[in-house]
């Protein structure tokens, strides 16, 4: 992705994102391996903030951020508590490694939240399971989880042997950024370890009654691997609600949002109404029940979701209340 011209490369020092502190950001480059300032770009929307993964230019004498360069890809949720803004995940991502198990933590549904944050930013989704040593029919969840989606590749793998770990090296390879995302004790961090050779991300034993993980990974870290790639780690994710994902639920439920072509009326509720396609493909048993009601769950959260980020947005601007404006207040 050219975004410069041969004339300006002096003139910047290019360093990528590599984790984002609460007053600072880490950075890498060539000779170049230091915290800098927060930027952001744009009017203070929390999209224009950078984000492990992003590149950005520096002043080469002062080192302060001049620019961030345009992203590729974009993952992103709305923020879980209070503040309920946007929360950025990772940028310029290639492929998304979705971590569950064959445990308790297989969740269809969260599966397609996660697929849906991968599709609505244009990356490819890989969905790994791990601990397939601990159960005699791994294969059942690898069918149930490939059936989400057409072509998606789904593995399955011993997080702790390499032979098993190295069938995700063709995604890795150089100049490709993966990220993983997944729960808390899925084995995201012993997958990492083993994928590089190393032991730089702690692990901990599962609570044996809920088989959840105890959370070793508390920040998005950006690590370069020896195959020339970028690996990014995530912490576990207890709560991820969907805003402005639209066209990732389209095509995740591509199944679904296909037949409502089909149906009589374009404001069409698929409950009752005559000449329903989607409503006659789930009779005839094409279409599952419970996946209908996730898909109308899902659209109803994002349509939320979106309505009141633009609502806050709007506030925000009126009241001089941008994430950029309260910074400057702080440093004040």
């Amino acid at each position: 992705m050219q975004q410069l011209e041969a004339d300006e490369l002096p003139l910047f020092e290019i360093c990528r994102v590599t984790a984002v502190h609460r007053s600072v950001l880490h950075v890498l480059g060539v000779d170049i391996d230091r915290t800098v300032a927060h930027f952001s770009a744009g009017d203070g929307d929390a999209a224009g903030f950078a984000t492990v993964g992003d590149w950005l230019l520096l002043d080469p004498g002062t080192c302060q951020p001049l620019r961030l360069l345009r992203r590729s890809s974009l993952i992103k949720r709305r923020a879980p508590g209070k503040r309920r803004g946007l929360q950025l995940i990772a940028a310029n991502i290639d492929t998304l490694f979705i971590v569950t198990s064959c445990n308790q933590d297989f969740n269809i549904a969260r599966l397609e939240r996660y697929l849906t944050l991968a599709r609505e930013a244009d990356v490819t989704p890989v969905v790994v399971v791990t601990k397939s040593d601990l159960v005699d029919d791994a294969e059942t969840f690898r069918q149930s989880a490939a059936e989400l989606f057409q072509g998606l590749e789904v593995i399955l793998v011993d997080a702790r042997k390499p032979d098993q770990v190295a069938t995700l090296h063709p995604w890795c390879g150089r100049g490709q950024t993966v990220a993983f995302v997944g729960s808390s004790g899925v084995g995201k961090s012993t997958l990492i370890n083993t994928l590089t050779g190393a032991d730089a991300i702690s692990t901990q034993a599962i609570r044996e009654d809920d088989a959840k993980g105890r959370h070793t990974t508390s920040s998005r870290q950006l690590h370069r691997l020896e195959s020339g790639g970028w690996l990014i780690d995530t912490p576990g994710m207890r709560e991820l609600q969907l805003a402005d994902v639209q066209q990732g639920i389209e095509e995740v439920f591509t199944d679904i949002t296909e037949l409502t072509e089909s149906c009589r009326f374009r404001d069409c509720r698929h409950e009752s109404e005559p000449g329903c396609a989607v409503r006659a493909a789930t009779e005839r048993g094409e279409i599952d029940q419970s996946r209908l009601e996730r898909w109308k769950k899902l659209l109803v959260e994002d349509a939320l979701n979106t309505k009141s980020l633009g609502e806050r947005r709007g506030r925000d601007r009126a009241t001089g209340k941008t994430p950029k404006a309260e910074k400057k207040n702080q440093r004040r």
